[in-house]
């Protein structure tokens, strides 16, 4: 994963302080890329990440805190990479909400969390991006997750915002061709929330065709085969879930 496929490309990873985001940063800056860590709350890990990153190879990653579901702010996101490393080739929609629930104790609020993070966050600073990525001849990532495809028992919010942004990356693949590809990475048992018990999760891995459970690496490699090695995929969604989906 430290093939420089990505020299003087910049990639804006949101939720890239930590977890998956950090592991997709990593494998984009070994690449070659520079980049934009996105994040919320995460401000002492993006910092550390971002040190990291730079003393690899000099000012080649920064910082960036932003509410996603602030939709007026999200276009400073895009000016961070512009105005720091003269453009945008990738952007990566990482960030996620992830909790149960189940049909009688669903609120607005949950509602407006699940499908604002999830869904609406994306649309929007995917919009925010498109002239920039449009000019780059750029990659858009979705995160999406197995259960936009196959509803999770608990999680029907979650399922349908998934849902909805594999639909939203085949349309804008067909809204920003020819000059923008738009793809999805739809992660199956890879890292656990911290709410997920042991039967839990012994369950979720039984199912699986590979009987075991991936790594953050795992979907690293799935977008870095996006970024690198994929010119003429747009509108797909990659599942990398041990065969989960085909259980």
């Amino acid at each position: 994963m430290n093939q420089a496929h990505l020299t003087g490309q910049t990639a804006l990873i949101t939720g890239s302080a930590r977890r998956l985001g950090a592991a997709m940063a990593r494998a984009l800056h070994g690449a070659g890329a520079n980049i934009v860590i996105h994040y919320r709350r995460s401000a002492e890990e993006a910092l550390a990440l971002a040190r990291e990153l730079n003393a690899g190879r000099r000012d080649s990653a920064v910082t960036c805190e932003s509410d996603l579901l602030d939709v007026a702010g999200l276009p400073r996101l895009v000016d961070t990479a512009v105005g720091t490393f003269g453009g945008l080739d990738i952007l990566v929609n990482n960030a996620s909400t992830f909790y149960p629930t189940a049909v009688g104790a669903i609120t607005e609020a949950a509602f407006d969390d699940l499908i604002g993070t999830n869904l609406k966050a994306p649309v929007f600073l995917t919009q925010a991006a498109a002239p920039e990525l449009r000019r780059r001849r750029g990659l858009v990532l979705n995160m999406a997750d197995i259960h936009g495809m196959k509803p999770l028992k608990r999680y029907p919010v979650y399922s349908a915002a998934k849902a909805g942004l594999i639909m939203i990356t085949q349309a804008m693949a067909r809204e920003l061709a020819p000059q923008v590809r738009v793809n999805a990475v739809a992660p199956g048992p890879v890292m656990w929330p911290s709410d997920v018990d042991a039967d839990m999760k012994a369950e979720i891995i039984d199912k699986t065709l590979l009987k075991r459970s991936g790594s953050p690496d795992d979907i690293a490699r799935a977008v870095l085969f996006f970024a690198t090695q994929a010119p003429y995929v747009t509108g797909q969604v990659l599942a990398v879930d041990g065969g989960r989906s085909q259980g």
